[in-house]
């Protein structure tokens, strides 16, 4: 990999693309490569392909999904595993079809079974149910990962997956109907204490485990990926620690400064007792994470802070 290698991030928006573009240029990288959803819409075969014959990049990075929480996924389950299979499918396949060598595919802790033993290691893939709440998600990344691991076994090209475990960070998506747990929380902590720390309502028991990443720490395991030639085909990428949404909830409101009750709703879904991650694979090939979460949390309000009148709405 040389620093003018052509490298296209798909998804060079968000929160992760948005990381992966910011560590690659601090290292140096110089011609990098993106384009907004309004400049090319991912789920159009045809338009992909024609980007791919204009650009012609030499790597893909494939940040690009169409994500939510446990809500979003409940009220859109054909969206979440269409419009992921699309998006998916035509950069995978155009890739190939392009010659291009070295694709970095990126999925979710979400594609293993539920009910896997604990904590989740690369093989458990498809030995059981997935989490209803969140299964046509899933079942769109579990088919990105086989496409790769089928195009690695038959035309012995470099593509590998990175599953992350709960990603958070700068430039997250803070809408309350369609965000994941850690940022919505930080939305509600920060609404409540401005409105002189009323109660906050936070979905389920507060019992279940899960484990969560700083962004920019999964941007980094992304440039490893780049600049080393993995040995095998799906990685998982987290911090081999986890913590009860109870004890995340607790955390959140002391960063933020809320003063109110917590009232926990026991009618709301839980999703899964516990997600974690087996990182012994990323780490024996000298991969770690260096953010602690106390850290990221209180990075990603002072940026939740500066960028507060300028939030997307998220359209489903």
């Amino acid at each position: 990999m040389n620093i003018d290698t052509k490298i296209y991030i798909a998804g060079h928006n968000g929160m992760v693309g948005s990381a992966i573009w910011r560590t690659l240029t601090a290292k140096g990288y110089t011609n990098l490569i993106g384009a907004s959803s309004k400049e090319l819409d991912l789920r159009n075969q045809q338009a992909v392909a024609a980007f791919m014959a204009a650009e012609k990049p030499e790597v893909i990075i494939d940040a690009a999904a169409k994500v939510g929480g446990i809500l979003a996924n409940n009220d859109f389950p054909y969206q979440f595993l269409m419009e992921n299979m699309q998006i998916q499918n035509n950069l995978i396949d155009t890739a190939l079809q392009s010659g291009v060598e070295k694709f970095i595919f990126l999925g979710s802790s979400c594609i293993y079974p539920k009910l896997a033993p604990q904590p989740l290691k690369e093989e458990y893939l498809l030995t059981g149910p997935l989490e209803p709440t969140n299964e046509w998600y899933a079942i769109a990344k579990i088919t990105g990962v086989k496409a790769c691991e089928a195009i690695r076994k038959q035309f012995n090209k470099d593509y590998v997956s990175l599953m992350p475990t709960n990603l958070y960070g700068t430039h997250d998506n803070f809408d309350l109907t369609s965000s994941h747990v850690l940022p919505a929380m930080m939305r509600k902590f920060h609404e409540a204490k401005e409105n002189n720390h009323a109660p906050v309502t936070l979905w389920g028991s507060g019992t279940p485990m899960r484990e969560f990443l700083f962004v920019d720490d999964m941007a980094q395991a992304v440039v490893f990926a780049l600049e080393n030639k993995l040995p095998e085909y799906l990685y998982n990428v987290g911090t081999g620690e986890d913590l009860t949404i109870k004890h995340l909830a607790e955390t959140i409101q002391k960063i933020t400064g809320h003063q109110g009750e917590i009232v926990w709703d026991a009618t709301k879904p839980d999703g899964t007792p516990r997600k974690l991650m087996d990182i012994s694979k990323m780490h024996a090939l000298g991969w770690k994470h260096q953010v602690q979460l106390e850290e990221g949390i209180q990075r990603t309000y002072d940026w939740f802070l500066e960028n507060i009148n300028r939030f997307k709405e998220v359209k489903m």
